[in-house]
């Protein structure tokens, strides 16, 4: 007998109550993280254990997830790094910096909406945009 991964069902179930952020923002993602640890009063630390790894034409290409867990809430921030050494974590999205996963409880709408302005407020930003999953063709590359 074969097992075969339903990767859809799989991205559906990882995607559940959650909202991707596309993030537009040429700037080194230590520095982004330190900004909106600043302006957030967030804790983004770099979390090696879910480094994504992508091989291609026999290169290994390493993008970096950066995580914040809210105290006392269900909630975790996760911001990926959405290029590496020419390489995309969502081909189909090349012009995004950043993807933003918001994963757990659901934000209510006026906290998603002020934390969308507090993120465009940071210098370097010059875009955030709320991702839907169906625009997403890579989708199980952002599954850690």
């Amino acid at each position: 007998m074969k097992l075969k991964i339903d990767n859809e069902t799989l991205a559906q179930e990882f995607f559940e109550d959650s909202v991707l952020l596309g993030i537009v923002a040429p700037i080194k993602d230590y520095q982004f993280c330190w900004q909106l640890n600043q302006v957030l009063g967030f804790n983004f630390r770099v979390n090696n254990d879910f480094e994504i790894q992508l091989s291609k034409k026999d290169r290994k290409y390493f993008f970096a997830i950066y995580e914040y867990a809210v105290p006392a809430t269900a909630l975790v921030h996760y911001l990926y790094n959405n290029q590496f050494d020419g390489e995309y974590l969502l081909p189909e999205f090349k012009h995004l910096d950043f993807l933003w996963l918001i994963k757990g409880d659901l934000l209510p709408a006026e906290e998603q909406k002020a934390l969308l302005q507090s993120i465009r407020s940071i210098s370097g930003v010059q875009l955030v945009t709320e991702m839907t999953n169906e625009k997403i063709k890579h989708k199980q590359h952002l599954i850690f």
